[in-house]
């Protein structure tokens, strides 16, 4: 017989007593061959030849009370009594099993004393029953090979005897710890949990378990979020846990431990709905309450316990079918019970397995023999002998083609290991409540319909799943400041009509009507890209979302530029004109401005063009850290925000800017150079003022805010709403409000201010460009101030003059003078009488202007003259010192009168403050003169 190899691994190379006594045992010649004289002394092999035979079976297990678990071996003696009776009573079986127990006190070596005593000194043992300690059985399972025996253990879980390798002639009626995996797995798929964690103590019972656990989870393509063990506490562990967002727990510790994990887990709140422990299912009963060493107290404890799922082997079958014993495993609970009464015993969960093993050593034993006669009646003529190796071999066989209905179901052996039933328990209300079990045979789980109660409406959630949620503008938000602009968009609107309409008018004219339309449009546009700042993803898709993001900045850049670059081109041209030292006739005409206006948008479109071939605008999507479900439900809402950026946008954006800003500083200069003309028509330069003021601060304020507030964007949408609906407001109503209350109330007060007199070549071009004015040097303020004095006091004269003449002319339809006479002598005595008075004070074009007004035919009549008058003959003598004065006394006034408009004084048409003389027929016949406005500088 060869010898068995030597391995101090495992659980014996800590225990060197036992690693010496097994070398002593297997590698010492002159001992084994004692013992292998000692087994065959009194015995041969036809042991299987006769019927009757008494088999007997050694059985190790730890019987000392004081012993580590020898509470199982006192619940399993009775249940291995209990199947040899059933077996002899089935009178199946040609052949009595012995048992012979011996007591390996859960200690290495005692144990393998014990198996060498059995060996040396017991009777030849076909095969061993037993092994509840797990250093123990590891320790003689690994020597078995040698002995050519195979041991059948019902309590041996340990998942290191799952090695075949290692111990090819071991096997086991219960299901090891590692079978429980495949079912766990099983549970996990059912509710569609993927990702889990796990929570080890360090011991390799436990560590062989979760070895084999992440194995079956990756086949399963289940995902392990985070894998801790611990020794001792915890706590720590468990924080990590949740830390990592680990809800489905599955935990590998004994009941002592038990207890500190989940009172760690009711202080970290890691229990309720949104949590799912499973935990092993072989702990004692009310574990909680013995294994209490923490300081949570019970209730807290079980608190935190409820609703955990408990997995374990199923100590008996839940089907109630007759087995291989004629019994219903209620039938045989009962029995069992019985039994242990009598012995006063308590129970043992393995007792099942034990009462299946012994069933199974029968079957095998009787299909051995059966072999062997086989092969002897074949071998008749020969001396037919076999040996313990060829015994051993066939036993193994056999083993593995077991298949019956035992009291724990259906028992057969893949690999030598158990496929059994694993069952589910819930803990629920201070009990533990089977809710369903798992077939490994069939590969099938069964749950009891509504068993399971979780403490949520529905089963926890693997993870924390996150809902992304678009932060997006509120649609009540959208449609007020929507509305708000479309009122913006119509007053407008009304303002365009308004200057189309009174475009010819003098007042409308002289503002440059042109540039009016392109504030407005300006103006327009920035309110339509309102409506384009307020779509998101929501209402659009992402492509579309990027080409919104271009459409948009294009419309307000655009537009910004056009009304504040019509505004200020007017600027310029007031400046241009009113800055004018030469005193030059300076005509500026609106082909020039649209010039200068489209000349910033060129740089506007140059800008935006490189911007867009460069570096175009992209749809970012950025996401904010976790937030609760409002709704209480158990999910986490991620939010997140849709922006329009690029790879620069720092750059492009300091160069929009920069060139924006340097566009409203100039119009800030040509405002304050401009500040003191007063022509209204012409000069917008305080309203424009206003409008850079306003405009600039609330640029700076709403930009700041804009960025401040970039992840609120109903914030952000209103704020820049409420800007650009703010600066196109009030700068279309400052431009066009003040023209509104000037045609309404005084039509021609923008051109009453200060008057001079255009020559009639002057006038047809005003008509054609309807902007040209006559430049005047400030300097002359001061004279032209005296003028306007003397104008006052000549209109005084007037007046007095005015009631003179009424009398006069009532004297005069009684005087018989000779009007050709009149006639002839009137430009003669005016040339008289104005050459004493001269008012123009050396001014050469006042001098030129009176001229050409004296030398055109009077167009005024003193009346119409009677016929006969007209046609009388110089009978009378007219040039009499008398009718001479006469005449004088009367001409003088006329052409006094008519003089005074020419020189800036009243006009023909002006009335006196006292009387009405522009009634008299005389007035009303005076020759019309020709007029200029002057800057009231």
């Amino acid at each position: 017989m060869a010898p068995a190899r030597r391995d101090c691994s495992g659980w014996e190379m800590f225990l060197p007593t036992g690693c010496l006594l097994l070398s002593v045992l297997l590698f010492h010649p002159a001992l084994t061959k004692v013992c292998n004289d000692r087994t065959k002394h009194g015995q041969d092999n036809s042991w299987f030849t006769r019927d009757g035979e008494n088999l007997p079976i050694m059985v190790l297990m730890p019987m000392n009370e004081s012993a580590l678990m020898s509470s199982i071996s006192q619940g399993i003696e009775p249940a291995v009594q209990l199947a040899i009776q059933h077996i002899r009573e089935s009178g199946k079986y040609s052949f009595s099993l012995i048992t012979k127990i011996y007591d390996t006190e859960c200690d290495n070596a005692k144990g393998l004393r014990a198996f060498f005593d059995a060996i040396c000194y017991g009777p030849k043992h076909l095969m061993i029953f037993g092994g509840v300690c797990p250093s123990v059985t590891s320790i003689i399972a690994e020597s078995l090979e040698g002995w050519n025996l195979v041991q059948l253990s019902f309590a041996a879980t340990t998942p290191v005897l799952a090695d075949k390798k290692k111990y090819p002639n071991f096997f086991r009626t219960v299901p090891s710890d590692n079978a429980v995996n495949p079912a766990v797995v099983k549970f996990l798929n059912y509710y569609n949990w993927s990702r889990v964690g796990t929570l080890t103590q360090d011991v390799q019972r436990f560590s062989e378990v979760r070895n084999d656990l992440t194995n079956e989870l990756e086949k399963a393509n289940i995902e392990i979020a985070d894998t801790e063990s611990f020794s001792n506490d915890p706590c720590g562990n468990v924080k990590k846990l949740k830390d990592n967002d680990v809800r489905i727990i599955i935990g590998q510790f004994d009941e002592n431990l038990a207890s500190r994990v989940f009172c760690c887990a009711y202080n970290l709140n890691m229990f309720g709905s949104k949590y799912q422990w499973i935990i092993p299912g072989w702990y004692q009963g009310n574990w909680w309450e013995q294994a209490n060493n923490t300081n949570c107290t019970t209730k807290k404890l079980l608190t935190a316990m409820e609703g955990y799922i408990s997995v374990d082997f199923e100590p008996l079958s839940a089907r109630q079918i007759k087995g291989i014993s004629g019994r219903t495993p209620k039938e045989y609970e009962r029995e069992y019970s019985r039994e242990l009464q009598q012995k006063g015993v308590e129970a043992s969960k393995f007792h099942g397995f034990a009462y299946d093993g012994i069933w199974v050593i029968a079957k095998t034993l009787t299909r051995v023999m059966e072999l062997l006669r086989i092969k002897q009646r074949q071998n008749m003529y020969h001396n037919f002998t076999v040996d313990d190796r060829e015994v051993g071999k066939m036993v193994l066989d056999v083993m593995n083609e077991t298949n019956f209905f035992g009291v724990t179901g259906q028992v057969m052996f893949r690999n030598g290991e158990r496929m059994g039933t694993i069952k589910f328990n819930q803990f629920q209300e201070g009990q533990e409540v089977k809710v369903g079990e798992y077939n490994a045979i069939a590969d099938v789980l069964d749950l009891i319909n509504n068993s399971i109660r979780f403490q949520g409406v529905e089963p926890p959630k693997d993870r924390t799943f996150v809902r992304l949620q678009r932060r997006h503008i509120n649609v009540p938000l959208y449609s007020i400041l929507s509305t708000i602009t479309i009122l913006g968009m119509l007053m407008a609107g009304a303002f365009l009509f308004f200057n189309i309409k009174n475009r010819n008018h003098r007042l409308i004219k002289m503002s440059s009507p042109y540039m009016n339309n392109l504030i407005i449009l300006g103006g327009m546009l920035s309110y339509a890209s309102i409506f384009l700042f307020g779509l998101d993803g929501g209402f659009v898709s992402d492509k579309e979302f990027e080409t919104l993001c271009t459409v948009r900045t294009w419309i307000l850049i655009v537009g910004y530029t056009t009304a504040f670059g019509a505004m200020f081109a007017k600027t310029w041209r007031v400046h241009a004109i009113f800055k004018n030292v030469k005193m030059k006739k300076k005509i500026i005409k609106d082909q020039k401005l649209l010039i200068i206006v489209g000349g910033m948008l060129l740089i506007d479109l140059c800008i935006l063009i490189c911007w867009q071939i460069v570096d175009p605008l992209r749809r970012t999507v950025e996401e904010y850290s976790l937030e609760a479900d409002p709704q209480g439900r158990d999910i986490a809402i991620r939010p997140f925000l849709e922006h329009c950026e690029n790879t620069h946008m720092t750059i492009w954006l300091g160069i929009v800017y920069a060139y924006k800003g340097l566009l409203m500083l100039f119009g800030c200069f040509l405002a304050w150079e401009t500040r003191n003309v007063s022509i209204p028509a012409l000069n917008d330069s305080k309203y424009i003022g206003m409008s850079v003021y306003n405009v600039g601060i609330m640029c700076i304020i709403g930009a700041a805010v804009s960025f401040l507030t970039r992840d609120q964007p109903n914030v952000q949408f209103c704020i820049v709403a409420l800007v650009i609906i703010f600066c196109s407001t009030i700068t279309l109503c400052l431009v066009f409000v003040p023209k509104l209350i000037t045609m309404r109330t005084n039509p021609d007060a923008a051109t009453q201010n200060r008057r001079l007199k255009f020559t009639q070549n002057q006038k047809k071009e005003d008509s054609k460009t309807s902007t040209s004015v006559t430049s005047v040097n400030q300097a002359n303020t001061s004279r032209l101030d005296g003028l306007q004095t003397d104008n006052h006091r000549l209109r005084m004269r007037i007046t007095e003059l005015d009631k003179e003449l009424e009398e006069v002319t009532m004297q005069l339809q009684d005087t018989p003078e000779k009007t050709p006479y009149i006639k002839q002598n009137h430009y003669s005595d005016a040339n008289n009488i104005l050459s004493i008075r001269n008012f123009t004070d050396g001014k050469d074009g006042e001098k030129s202007i009176l001229k050409n007004h004296l030398e055109q035919k009077p167009q005024a009549q003193w009346g119409s003259m009677d016929p006969s008058r007209i046609n009388r003959g110089p009978l009378e003598d007219i040039n009499s010192p008398e009718h001479i004065q006469r005449r004088l006394s009367l001409q003088l006034p006329i052409l006094h009168h008519a003089y005074l408009p020419s020189i800036g004084g009243v006009d023909a048409s002006c009335t006196s403050p006292n009387g009405s003389p522009g009634s008299s027929p005389r007035h009303r016949h005076m020759p019309p003169s020709y007029r200029v406005m002057v800057s009231g500088l």
